[in-house]
């Protein structure tokens, strides 16, 4: 899976319940159309958009489940439920939220990776960060990658952006981390994907920059007020 999309780029093919394009089957066809693109793979939100997603294109997906609960912020697959659910579609890669956040129901998180180990070695699991220390402690749980994702999405990093000072957080993840560094967030632009490239990751995730009409619509129409 880290061999097949190392130097490249995944292409992130979600649309949530509220969003125009929610749909397994235009995810299916986003993803064929980041194949033809160059796309080296895809990450995906839900098993039923997995499955039709693997149907259509022969690109390694990372797998995430986005749900909500009443006790926690924590909403990237969360639970054993979700982990359940993805290791039922296929996907070759787990991605969860890895912040040092309170989980649902008070399970931990190196509980989640010793029960998918158990169900399934053969799947990668990768860690959303949002702080160097999580990543840290991600790699101690035996994770095989770790992911910018969650940096600016949690409470105490949400004042600072994956690309501030010429990507200065993905630098210093860079320097400690040990497993594979995947970019993701806010990379909006070829030469922001470039430039994560040059600074030494294994792989970036692009998503809305390529797969949210909405909001690249938006960002256009934003210069006229």
């Amino acid at each position: 899976m880290l061999d097949r999309i190392k130097g490249g780029l995944v292409v992130s093919c979600q649309a949530l319940e509220h969003e125009p394009l929610h749909s397994s089957y235009i995810m299916s066809r986003m993803a064929v159309a980041a194949l033809e693109g160059g796309a080296v793979g895809i990450r995906a939100n839900s098993k039923e958009d997995i499955v039709e997603i693997k149907k259509a294109v022969p690109l390694p997906v990372i797998g995430i489940v986005k749900r909500d609960y009443p006790d926690s912020e924590v909403f990237i697959t969360a639970t054993k439920r979700e982990i359940d659910e993805l290791l039922e579609s296929g996907c070759e890669m787990i991605a969860m939220d890895a912040t040092n956040r309170a989980r649902p129901g008070g399970e931990s998180l190196e509980e989640l990776v010793r029960y998918c180990r158990e169900r399934n070695p053969a799947v990668r699991l990768m860690a959303d960060i949002s702080t160097v220390e999580e990543t840290i402690a991600a790699e101690r749980l035996g994770f095989d990658c770790v992911g910018t994702t969650l940096h600016g999405y949690t409470p105490y990093t949400a004042a600072s952006k994956l690309y501030h000072n010429d990507f200065q957080f993905l630098k210093d993840v860079l320097r400690e981390a040990e497993v594979p560094v995947i970019a993701e967030g806010n990379v909006i632009t070829p030469e922001m994907f470039k430039r994560c490239l040059e600074l030494g990751v294994h792989s970036t995730v692009v998503g809305g920059a390529i797969t949210r009409p909405k909001e690249i619509t938006s960002r256009f129409v934003a210069v006229l007020s």
